[in-house]
């Protein structure tokens, strides 16, 4: 792939959803761009505000609307010159029909790109399994998504979601990433599913990648910021290339 640092892309991270996953997120976006010096990789802006509401207490009806501050995150991107916006949130996409038509910016959609990855996997995906965080799932967000591609979502049981999921996830947004206990639980969660027939494991949740190393799953364990930074990367080569293309 051609180096997108001629792109006039401006990358706008709206992150702190967690901490942690934003600062992995663009850890991720750096490895992706294809490069050999600082010139080659792309301008970008961080917005990480750790003070955004529980997204998934949102959902559940426990917790305020973190609309206005992800509206505010987009105002400040789009003023600090971003051009398109990524959310390294999961659950955090569940309010982008909210905020989409008022930001004045292209919003990368991270789990609509992880739907068009799973359909273009070999051999065929026809069922993947889902570990996120109880909003995301009781949002329906890879559901939709997923069934568009035909692909069929498994989910732990409420017990495994519970126990397995959610705790394993405080844990990592508590410091715990590394943490041998967190590892397991996710593991274990993660054999549930493909014990239900998942031929992929989406890491449905942005801290999910930080505690569940990929070689202890049985299948491919997908990684929705991975993808997004694949995302992000075409989106700005291809923007490079077209202006070469107009200057020459």
């Amino acid at each position: 792939m051609s180096s997108p640092a001629r792109s006039t892309a401006v990358i706008g991270i709206l992150g702190g959803m967690g901490p942690a996953a934003t600062a992995d997120f663009y850890t991720k976006l750096v490895a992706t761009t294809p490069g050999s010096s600082d010139q080659d990789h792309l301008r970008t802006v961080i917005w990480s505000d750790p003070t955004i509401p529980d997204r998934t207490e949102a959902l559940l009806g426990d917790g305020p609307d973190p609309t206005p501050w992800l509206l505010n995150g987009g105002r400040v991107l789009r003023e600090a010159g971003a051009t398109v916006i990524a959310i390294p949130c999961n659950t955090a996409h569940a309010f982008v029909p909210r905020i989409a038509d008022h930001v004045g910016l292209p919003i990368v959609h991270m789990i609509g790109e992880v739907a068009r990855h799973l359909g273009t996997m070999s051999p065929r995906i026809h069922t993947a399994g889902l570990l996120a965080t109880t909003g995301t799932v009781r949002a329906g967000l890879y559901q939709e998504w997923l069934g568009r591609f035909g692909i069929r979502l498994v989910l732990p049981d409420d017990v495994g979601q519970s126990r397995y999921v959610m705790t394993a996830i405080r844990a990592v947004k508590a410091g715990a990433r590394d943490d041998a206990t967190t590892t397991a639980l996710l593991a274990r969660a993660a054999q549930g599913l493909t014990e239900q027939g998942a031929q992929a494991v989406i890491a449905g949740c942005t801290e999910i990648p930080l505690g569940l190393p990929a070689e202890v799953v049985d299948v491919p364990l997908v990684d929705p910021s991975l993808i997004l930074a694949h995302a992000l990367v075409r989106r700005a080569t291809t923007e490079g290339l077209a202006g070469q293309a107009e200057k020459g």
